[in-house]
């Protein structure tokens, strides 16, 4: 596994990087609260093809890897950015792999006309469908329910949900112009390959955040004194900050390994994914955790940039169900799979 970026790679780092800062400063996400939607945010990236590049060329797309992916996704988590990206993107390829059922609506997200996000915990044979990331602000999403790969539209039946990560989740309820993409093994087989797309997509984005979250608190702590020394000349805050930056090195590790796997290791794809999301979880918790506590009361005032981050792993990671639910996947693609029909209800 060869992890050394091209320049081609580099570019498109460089490039949604320099787009997330300009069009994501913390300002306009403090603006976006509590829905988490910054539509001026979601333009700018519709502009730029962000959603088209997850689509095969053959269907109207960029043709980007997972590994592309993933690095734009460490570019959205450095800013936790107020956007359904990810399952925006996530989405648009299970509408390209689904033909026919799919080809109406394609068209429409692929130029940034239709949002349509994606959920990535199965549900059992329900009408309503609970904390449905981007459910707040989409037109449609795409789900597993009671067995089947379903595109439910949704209009205005909707209850958007309070949360801490100021995400917009929402309850949806399943109207009748939704419509089945896939039944049977063939809609297990692409709703289990689009989870493990995310928990990938949604583990890079964490280890961008921790990054930058380290980053604050590693800053603060060579500015702040107590005692006539700087705080990050003590011990007690030094080591832990340094026992961050050595996970988000392996956290980012694990993460690209997982986008590789797509292509070559795919037997091992949904054990990486879920692996990387848990991993990438604990250690940005953990590096949100640390940076919060260097900034001692700063850290807990709502001014503060650093208890954006704070929030928003924790949302992100609960959408799915944080460490322990991704860990049981691992284990069970590696040991034997449960049945998905319970899970989400």
């Amino acid at each position: 596994m060869d992890l050394m970026l091209s320049d081609e790679q580099r570019q498109l780092v460089d490039s949604f990087g320099a787009l997330f800062e300009r069009e994501s400063p913390s300002e306009r996400i403090r603006a976006s609260e509590p829905v988490g939607f910054d539509p001026q945010l979601w333009t700018a990236l519709s502009g730029t093809g962000a959603v088209e590049m997850a689509v095969a060329e053959n269907s109207g797309g960029w043709g980007a890897d997972e590994v592309d992916l993933a690095l734009v996704a460490e570019q959205l988590g450095r800013v936790v950015a107020s956007a359904p990206l990810i399952e925006a993107q996530v989405a648009a390829r299970i509408l390209a792999a689904g033909g026919d059922a799919g080809a109406d609506v394609l068209p429409g997200v692929l130029s940034g006309d239709r949002l349509v996000t994606f959920a990535p915990r199965a549900y059992g044979d329900v009408r309503h469908l609970r904390l449905v990331p981007g459910g707040a602000v989409a037109d449609a999403v795409v789900a597993m329910v009671g067995g089947r790969l379903m595109y439910i539209p949704i209009s205005g039946m909707r209850t958007r949900v309070d949360n801490l990560g100021s995400l917009p989740l929402a309850d949806i309820e399943i109207g009748s112009d939704a419509h089945v993409l896939a039944v049977g093994p063939t809609a297990h087989e692409s709703f289990s390959g689009a989870v493990d797309l995310w928990l990938t997509l949604t583990a890079s984005a964490m280890v961008g955040a921790a990054n930058r979250a380290l980053a604050f608190g590693v800053e603060y702590a060579k500015q702040r004194q107590a005692f006539g020394t700087l705080i990050g000349g003590f011990q007690a805050v030094a080591h832990p900050l340094a026992d961050s930056a050595t996970a988000i090195d392996g956290a980012r590790l694990l993460a690209l390994r997982a986008a590789c796997s797509f292509t070559e290791e795919s037997s091992r794809t949904t054990e990486l994914a879920a692996m990387a999301f848990a991993f990438a979880y604990e250690t940005a918790r953990d590096a949100t955790y640390r940076s919060l506590h260097v900034h001692g009361g700063y850290g807990f005032g709502m001014e503060g940039d650093v208890q954006l981050y704070y929030r928003r792993i924790r949302g992100w990671a609960m959408v799915f169900g944080a460490a322990d639910t991704a860990l049981d996947r691992a284990a069970d693609a590696r040991y034997g799979a449960r049945s998905e029909a319970t899970v989400g209800r």
